[in-house]
């Protein structure tokens, strides 16, 4: 990555990456992102570890790069899934006319401008092994694009800040590595574990009370 490409967020030119553990993630191109963003992450991840009072900003013309932008697709078509409340499919786009090229240009112009407004998340409930429903939020195709561009700029820096015993809903991690990580402490001679969980909290959170 150029220094005058890494000047848009007003980031040193070079953040040196010797002597710091880097997660694979952001040492590795595990995930085949185009090599603009690959790198963008890993020095966005390098400057938040070393320096953890580093303000960063001018950060939203990074999640509209067309690098970015294009990775986002590629995250998204990749998952699949439903439509959104719109009903357009990821098919739909990319057997469209003027294909994924033009969805991607458009949605950009609108970040760019500012006039960009996501819709409604379609409210679908899914069955649990228990007989009760999960509630679960389906985005529109549009929306999880611009939610993973976003992603791919602030994850690096947000995973800098986590402890390492944190493992709820981050990248690479799972409920099998907090398991682990158990067992190791009960082989340790730990004879106690605390489980906490709050249910349906976002479900019946109102008005942030």
């Amino acid at each position: 990555m150029s220094g005058n490409q890494m000047s848009e967020d007003k980031m040193s030119e070079k953040t040196s990456d010797a002597g710091n553990k880097i997660p694979k993630m952001f040492a590795e191109n595990i995930h085949k992102y185009p090599q603009w963003v690959f790198e963008l992450r890993r020095t966005l991840y390098c400057k938040a570890k070393q320096e953890p009072k580093y303000q960063f900003y001018t950060l939203y013309s990074l999640i509209c790069r067309q690098e970015v932008m294009e990775a986002a697709w590629g995250m998204v078509s990749r998952n699949k899934g439903a439509p959104g409340v719109d009903g357009v499919s990821i098919e739909e786009i990319q057997n469209a006319p003027n294909g994924v090229q033009h969805f991607l240009a458009e949605l950009r112009q609108e970040m760019l401008n500012k006039t960009y407004q996501p819709k409604e998340v379609k409210r679908v409930y899914i069955p649990k092994a228990n007989g009760k429903t999960r509630p679960l939020g389906i985005p529109t195709v549009r929306d999880r694009v611009a939610q993973a561009a976003t992603l791919l700029v602030i994850e690096p820096i947000f995973e800098a800040d986590f402890l390492d015993c944190s493992h709820g809903f981050r990248p690479g991690r799972s409920a099998h590595d907090a398991v682990s990580e158990i067992q190791a402490g009960i082989r340790a001679g730990y004879k106690q574990v605390y489980d906490a969980d709050m249910a349906s909290y976002f479900f019946l959170l109102v008005g942030g009370t």
